[in-house]
């Protein structure tokens, strides 16, 4: 396989896994628009639902690192991968959106997905810090989901808007 094919594989995949990435967190906002607490278990969670979070959780966060891994490379084929990561030349407008999306990345995995698996039941964790987390996780996925409208100009800006800057 040549390299521009793998370029255009590259591409598509990464415009799939932004979808799936960035059409998650806009669902989240909207199917849960303000903060709602942890609330206790109850034992209604079946081995069915929980392997259904596992499963759509799991599909969100490795999204996030298809969209990165995707997007390394394509500006690796290209040749501006370091001017983008060091913010130099024209190539400045595209960094700004890598340097967002990689912010986001680091969040989802560092940050919320530490706290959602407490609040989901997948890790052990008492009321108080279900519920405490369900306060980070809400506040982590907001962050994320307003860095995204930026992320997403910024890289879109660079490729097809950089005479804007």
């Amino acid at each position: 396989m040549s390299l521009t094919a793998l370029d255009v594989m590259a591409r598509w995949l990464h415009i799939l896994a932004v979808v799936v990435w960035m059409g998650h967190n806009y669902a989240n906002v909207v199917q849960n628009p303000r903060f709602q607490p942890a609330r206790p278990a109850d034992g209604s969670a079946n081995d069915w639902s929980l392997a259904a979070l596992r499963r759509e959780h799991g599909i969100f966060r490795h999204a996030s690192l298809v969209v990165l891994i995707t997007g390394v490379y394509m500006l690796w084929f290209r040749g501006i991968l370091a001017d983008a990561i060091l913010l130099s030349g024209r190539h400045a407008v595209i960094g700004l959106g890598v340097w967002l999306g990689l912010l986001m990345v680091l969040n989802l995995w560092f940050v919320l997905w530490p706290h959602q698996k407490k609040v989901l039941g997948f890790v052990p964790a008492s009321r108080e810090e279900r519920v405490r987390c369900s306060r980070v996780t809400f506040l982590a996925s907001r962050t994320n989901t307003i860095l995204s409208l930026p992320a997403v100009f910024f890289m879109v800006a660079g490729a097809h808007g950089a005479w804007l800057f």
